[in-house]
């Protein structure tokens, strides 16, 4: 039978749809650690009644609140949701929102063991208001962010430490997501890496990225906004930048590849000096939400990489994963249902 085949620019011209399918039909069977930064995000939904005397701004009829996962806590609820089983690693505080994520994936039947609650510690929770009139879509016009006004203290990271050994020899993929609030370090990935040499690692760091040098990880994702953070200039269109800037990473940290999230322009994958893959997104590049989207793709890439995908394989499985969350409002998942019937559809339309 023909195996059906999606082309790329760049790099080696195309992967195996239908291989793609059978390395998702795997990921049931992985154990995946996430170390990183739990956020609550909170959706608070309103009308828009009238604009107030006492101020220009718009007054809101409260209708409804939802509170789900974001940051690390998206990350393992994106791998729960493809099928994985999960082992968090984090810490919240002894608040409402750290309430309401422990309980969140209790009810997902997760083990919630390695969710260190901390007395005086605050949840970082980012709460947006939407708005709209009766029977429209709600569009956000503020959001604000609660954050730890403190370091962990050190009783804490050791803490972690202790939980992040002891869950590493049931895995086979650790995913760090530092949010920039402590929890995940560059010592903690050695150590880890350290323990088990042969697991796969990878990183989604939004400030910190070059600290991880040299920490052991297989991979990282880092959006193109983040890449330019770290060399201090501006890619946008500037193919020949963005190869610069990923070489010097990728050679830097060490890393067997580098994926760079690239929103409407796909992505682009280092896996040598000399090769650089372009992918172009898959289906509509009019995203509806794009909040968590890098949480989903670290997730599926992490998945693929442990089911035996090559980097070009599991960056593949990535990008139809980071494609079908942009597509749905607030921070979402992607189901491993959803992923495959995704791939095969593009597998049916390639051999027709």
């Amino acid at each position: 039978m023909k195996r059906s085949q999606t082309a790329t620019a760049g790099g080696s011209s195309s992967v195996d749809l239908l291989a793609l399918a059978e390395y998702v039909e795997q990921f049931s069977s992985k154990t995946v650690a996430v170390l990183g930064d739990f956020v609550a995000d909170e959706f608070q939904f309103g009308e828009i009644s009238r604009v107030s005397r006492e101020a220009p701004v718009l007054i809101l009829r409260h209708r409804e609140t939802h509170l789900v996962p974001g940051g690390g806590a998206n990350a393992a609820n994106n791998l729960a949701a493809l099928g994985a089983r999960v082992l968090p690693i984090t810490a919240v505080g002894q608040d409402n929102a750290g309430d309401a994520l422990t309980s969140y994936f209790k009810e997902k039947r997760m083990d919630v063991s390695g969710i260190l609650r901390v007395k005086g510690h605050t949840t970082p929770t980012k709460t947006r208001f939407l708005a709209g009139w009766a029977h429209t879509v709600g569009q956000q016009v503020l959001r604000v962010d609660r954050e730890p006004q403190a370091p962990l203290p050190p009783a804490s990271h050791h803490r972690i430490e202790q939980l992040l050994r002891a869950k590493l020899r049931a895995v086979d993929a650790l995913a760090v997501s530092d949010y920039g609030f402590g929890v995940a370090t560059p010592e903690l990935v050695r150590q880890a890496r350290s323990k088990r040499k042969s697991m796969v690692v990878t990183l989604d760091a939004r400030y910190a990225l070059a600290s991880y040098a040299k920490s052991g990880l297989t991979s990282a994702t880092p959006n193109e906004a983040e890449l330019e953070a770290l060399h201090h200039t501006a890619i946008g269109q500037n193919l020949r930048e963005l190869a610069r800037c990923g070489r010097v990473t990728l050679s830097a940290m060490k890393l067997q590849a580098l994926l760079v999230t690239r929103g409407r322009d796909g992505m682009a994958l280092f896996e040598s000096p000399a090769r650089l893959t372009h992918i172009p997104i898959h289906g509509s590049n009019q995203s509806v939400d794009v909040t968590g989207a890098g949480d989903t793709v670290l997730a599926a890439y992490t998945l693929a990489l442990a089911s035996g995908a090559s980097p070009l394989e599991a960056a593949h499985i990535a990008n139809f994963a980071g494609s079908l969350v942009v597509m749905k409002r607030g921070t979402a998942t992607v189901s491993r249902s959803e992923l495959l019937e995704a791939i095969r559809s593009e597998a049916s339309g390639a051999a027709s």
